[in-house]
């Protein structure tokens, strides 16, 4: 396996610094950028277009929290996280709060779609607009939880290897709360369609 944080130059740890992590990326990956090495021999063309394969490939994973904590527990324990099947604890209010709203935004969608009448559409609109309402202060308490989240990741000390269940639970967390988020946003955008 590739450690992602060697290949960055970056100390293995749950929090980085998005900025300083795009700033290294563009400065290893300017030199082996496929529009800079397209004048360079085949054999070097290649090694060049690997090279910045891994780059952006360990860029991609680190910039992204459930992915660098992911990355970083295979890396300390030598496997996977292990699959969670139950919602964590902390969240199952949210969980059937946002099973509630989504089927609901669901019905009035199905509703909405095989009405052809505009004058049925009109009267539709605002019980849309109250559908849209619940699914996004739903969003908002996601987010607010992928904050919580994040920061605790922030606050961790350099010793985090002493906090791999922390961790592994915050990445199981922030499992959830990354697909409810979007599942909530693709239900917003269709409303307001």
């Amino acid at each position: 396996m590739i450690d992602y944080f060697a290949l960055l130059n970056e100390p293995r740890r749950p929090w980085l610094d998005e900025e300083e992590l795009k700033s290294k990326f563009f400065a290893l990956s300017s030199g082996v950028h496929p529009d800079r090495a397209h004048t360079l021999a085949e054999t070097e063309k290649r090694a060049a277009n690997e090279r910045y394969a891994d780059l952006n490939a360990a860029y991609q994973c680190l910039r992204d929290p459930k992915q660098r904590l992911r990355h970083l527990l295979e890396l300390a324990t030598g496997e996977p996280p292990a699959k969670v099947k139950e919602v964590p604890g902390e969240v199952v209010d949210l969980f059937f709060q946002i099973g509630v709203v989504c089927r609901k935004a669901d019905e009035f969608l199905r509703r909405k779609t095989a009405t052809t009448s505009p004058v049925i559409l009109a009267g539709l609109f605002e019980e849309g607009q109250a559908i849209s309402e619940q699914l996004i202060n739903l969003r908002g308490k996601v987010l607010s939880g992928q904050k919580k989240h994040l920061d605790e990741l922030r606050a961790m000390s350099e010793d985090w290897s002493q906090s791999l269940a922390v961790i592994e639970a915050i990445y199981n967390a922030l499992g959830y709360l990354t697909r409810w988020s979007a599942q909530l946003q693709e239900r917003i955008v269709q409303l307001a369609l």
